[in-house]
């Protein structure tokens, strides 16, 4: 997951044009084929022979229409771009002319992500109801359909929001980092966000080698926590078939302190015995396991106000 380009002003969701370049060239180097997203659409739920990238870009700032959308269309390369309607043709975002060009484009997907870009998950549900058919009437006035994929802005999302998005849209992304696999939640799928800090090339060829931690089950499904739920009761059920399990090892922000977590394996069963409460703003778990030399990885995120 990108956002801008050659923006430095903006570490923090920014990467650099020569770094992204040295990206696209290791995923090509490395012999890996980018998933177009429609096809990644069409097959989730078809099984897998071989890993592919799926390239996704959220906000439509204009800085990723002039550095990168030029790189992209030049080598084909698909992507799909994540708009929230509001800021579009403000200062420093793409105007929609811009982004329907994109949209015609035979590599490019145009998705849904919001209408103010907000923390949608502070707001009431009926606040969250009008920012998304704001959203909608928009897209549909502006490019003649209203996207089918969806990216939660700040990748903040209740069990409500899941709700509604997982009836009104066929798949939805997130921000916690994992490898997506079949097995996933596909209105809560994982990306690896890049930016400045972690973009480097290392981090980045570790991150497109790993492989899915897959699980059947993980609790709570409700991810914004309250005082009643802070810390929640997490629990994550893997497949009997997944072997060397105990070398599972989790690593959690509570209290804002990135420590090892306590966690226990009974069963396939993994649960985490956290330290203290999570404080606001995201709470974070992060699980690796080394599978005989393949390392496996997911990862969850939790919203505290």
């Amino acid at each position: 997951m990108y956002h801008r380009f050659n923006e430095f002003k903006y570490p923090s969701t920014n990467i650099s044009m020569d770094i992204f370049k040295k990206h696209i060239k290791l995923i090509l180097e490395s012999n890996y084929r980018f998933y177009h997203p429609k096809n990644f659409e069409n097959e989730f739920n078809l099984p897998k022979k071989e890993k592919k990238i799926l390239l996704t870009v959220d906000d439509g700032f204009l800085s990723f229409y002039e550095n990168a959308w030029p790189l992209l269309k030049k080598n084909k390369i698909p992507f799909i771009l994540f708009v929230s309607t509001k800021p579009v043709g403000n200062k420093g975002y793409m105007t929609w002319e811009q982004i329907k060009e994109i949209g015609k484009s035979e590599f490019a997907v145009i998705g849904h992500h919001s209408h103010s870009h907000g923390y949608l998950i502070d707001k009431t549900e009926n606040e969250f109801l009008d920012d998304m058919e704001t959203s909608n009437l928009i897209f549909k006035k502006k490019l003649g359909y209203v996207p089918t994929l969806f990216s939660y802005p700040f990748g903040e999302y209740s069990k409500f929001m899941k709700d509604y998005v997982s009836q009104n849209f066929k798949i939805a992304f997130g921000q916690h980092s994992g490898i997506i696999d079949i097995n996933k939640d596909k209105f809560e799928l994982p990306r690896f966000p890049i930016n400045e800090k972690y973009g480097e090339l290392n981090r980045f060829k570790s991150i497109i080698s790993y492989y899915p931690l897959e699980y059947k089950v993980l609790e709570p499904e409700e991810k914004k926590l309250s005082k009643e739920n802070n810390p929640p009761k997490f629990k994550v059920v893997f497949f009997k078939n997944q072997k060397n399990i105990n070398n599972i090892n989790c690593y959690s922000n509570e209290g804002d302190k990135w420590k090892k977590s306590d966690i226990s394996i009974i069963n396939n069963e993994l649960s985490i015995k956290f330290r203290e409460p999570f404080l606001p703003r995201r709470g974070r778990i992060n699980c690796s396991l080394n599978d005989n030399g393949k390392w496996r990885w997911f990862g969850t995120q939790f919203i505290i106000r």
